[in-house]
C-alpha cells in the first residue's frame, strides 16, 4: 500500500485494527473518555513496571537519590 506521497506505508497494526471497529460502531462521548482513561492507566502501568525493573538492575535506592539531589 502506497500513501499520498507515494512511499510504502505497511499494513495496519492490531491496536490500529481494534480502534478502527470501534470507530466503524461508534461510541459516546462518555465510552471515549473512559476508554482514553483505561489506556492510560495501562501505559503508565507498564512504564511504572519498566521503571522499576531498572530500578532494581541498577541498583537505585531512595538514599542514592537523595545523596544525587544534594551534590546538584
Amino acid at each position: 500500500m502506497r500513501n499520498m506521497t507515494g512511499n510504502l506505508q505497511p499494513p495496519l497494526s492490531n491496536v490500529q485494527m481494534e480502534l478502527l471497529k470501534l470507530y466503524a460502531r461508534g461510541v459516546s462521548d462518555e465510552t471515549l473518555l473512559e476508554l482514553k482513561k483505561v489506556m492510560a492507566k495501562f501505559f503508565l502501568d507498564r512504564l511504572r513496571k519498566e521503571a522499576d525493573q531498572v530500578w532494581e538492575e541498577k541498583g537505585y535506592s531512595d538514599e542514592f537519590f537523595k545523596q544525587s539531589n544534594r551534590d546538584a
